[in-house]
């Protein structure tokens, strides 16, 4: 059989958000945006609108391992996006998957609060991202005020200092996004050991953006799976993601949903 033609397959592990504007609805669409076969495990349900988080259920972690065992059994997973987890239980869940498949680039969505501060992640659960997950992961996405909860650091943490902790535990790649900084332009920074840190800037566009982090990340892990280097599907996912915040539109009462474009 020639499987020159076949789309590559990625998998999310998130959770679910009614609204759709986040989570795994986001990461789907996203992933098919750019050529890939979305594949996904649902971690926890949610109570979520596009202005806040009300509520999470975390699903059952023993679940959560045989639909990822089925998958893999059965299809050729390329890469793998982390988001919302929801329980401590669910990462223990996800380090015996990624355990199993040492070769697959993993992107972790360390999502601890939703978009209006409203926090997801208790002391417990943040411990166990850093000693469990951020250790197996290729790329990590945090916002700066969840770079700042994962590593320690205060909020006037120097940037540099904040990418260098973040690779201290384990992450290959780290890339802090800028959204919550002040300032008419919004920075990203990317570190790589023994590498000069990268920075990539777009201009703000105002309002309050509900999933653009799910956008980010799941557009790498599309991008990756395509075929691109690291550098190359990181910079990639950032313009993109930029452009569905460009074109974002109000569907709700809250924040505006990014409106993911084909590749």
């Amino acid at each position: 059989m020639n499987n020159s033609s076949k789309k590559p397959i990625v998998l999310s592990l998130s959770g679910h958000d009614p609204s759709g504007g986040a989570g795994i609805q986001a990461d789907i669409e996203t992933f098919i945006q750019h050529g890939c076969h979305p594949c996904a495990i649902i971690t926890c349900l949610t109570v979520q609108d596009s202005s806040t988080v009300h509520k999470v259920m975390p699903l059952n972690a023993d679940d959560i391992v045989e639909q990822a065992n089925t998958l893999f059994a059965d299809m050729p997973i390329a890469a793998i996006k982390i988001g919302l987890t929801g329980s401590v239980d669910c990462v223990e869940a996800i380090e015996s998957i990624l355990l199993q498949h040492p070769l697959t680039p993993v992107i972790l969505d360390p999502v601890l609060a939703c978009g209006d501060g409203t926090p997801l992640a208790n002391t417990q659960l943040i411990a166990a991202l850093k000693e469990k997950l951020i250790p197996l992961t290729t790329i990590i996405t945090p916002n700066s005020l969840e770079a700042c909860k994962l590593t320690g650091l205060s909020k006037q943490a120097k940037i540099e200092h904040l990418g260098h902790a973040l690779l201290e535990l384990g992450a290959k790649y780290a890339l802090i996004t800028g959204g919550h900084i002040a300032g008419e332009y919004i920075h990203n920074y990317l570190f790589h050991k023994n590498t000069p840190t990268s920075s990539a800037q777009w201009l703000r566009k105002m309002g309050e953006f509900h999933g653009t982090g799910c956008t980010l990340a799941s557009a790498i892990t599309a991008l990756i799976a395509q075929g691109h280097n690291i550098p190359t599907a990181i910079k990639l996912a950032q313009d993109y993601t930029n452009t569905c915040i460009q074109h974002a539109d109000q569907l709700g009462k809250g924040q505006l949903f990014p409106r993911r474009i084909e590749q």
